[in-house]
């Protein structure tokens, strides 16, 4: 994954009504990922999709799901998600108390494990854990809902990421031409894009443009 930054389009940015479609379109496109955004309404401010939907649109897809749990006690759903077809399953630092019980019970499903940190959650936070994921997800908008702008100063953290983890760093939030551009740079392999991409009429055009192809 280090050749190349890959593009996660979040489904929290498509139609709902044809959600099923749209992730078979955007797949076709070039998405190399299709991404999940789950939230309880306690953890963050929206409530959003349970297993139910991943379930639902699992058929629609062979890229792999890329699953975001923004919500409380995530190590509950670990399970659910797995059965509905996740293939990655990353939890937030702040929402878990037995960080490493979570990882293992991932991996023991045969799936990837990944880590996220708010942006006002530092680096340090995970660092103990970062031997034990595949993936670190850093936010760069507060979590909650799509459409934020970008927040400058994370792209220091990324940098800062980079230079002590081996595994893939995803970004989350206020993803698009411009943004991808400092995120790539401070070396992100992984671009979340909700609006960029869906909000487009040309998925594959967004897509590739977000590369810098």
């Amino acid at each position: 994954m280090k050749n190349k930054v890959l593009i996660a389009p979040s489904i929290l940015s498509a139609d709902f009504a044809r959600l099923g479609d749209d992730v078979a379109e955007v797949s076709k496109a070039g998405a190399d990922l299709i991404h999940v955004d789950v939230m309880d309404g306690v953890f963050v401010p929206n409530i959003t999709m349970g297993p139910g939907i991943v379930k639902a649109i699992r058929g629609r897809s062979k890229k792999p799901f890329d699953v975001h749990l923004m919500i409380q006690d995530p190590a509950k759903y670990v399970g659910g998600f797995a059965e509905a077809g996740a293939d990655i399953i990353t939890f937030h630092i702040e929402a878990e108390k037995n960080p490493g019980k979570i990882i293992r019970a991932i991996r023991e499903r045969g799936l990837k494990a990944g880590i996220s940190v708010k942006p006002k959650t530092p680096v340090s936070s995970i660092k103990k854990y970062l031997t034990m994921v595949d993936m670190v997800l850093i936010m760069t908008v507060e979590p909650g809902f799509g459409g934020q702008s970008f927040m400058k100063d994370m792209v220091v953290k990324i940098e800062e990421l980079r230079k002590i983890f081996k595994g893939d760093i995803e970004v989350d939030g206020g993803i698009n031409y411009n943004t991808a551009k400092s995120v790539i740079k401070a070396g992100a392999d992984i671009l979340v894009a909700g609006t960029a991409v869906f909000g487009e009429k040309n998925y594959k055009y967004a897509i590739r443009r977000l590369k810098g192809e």
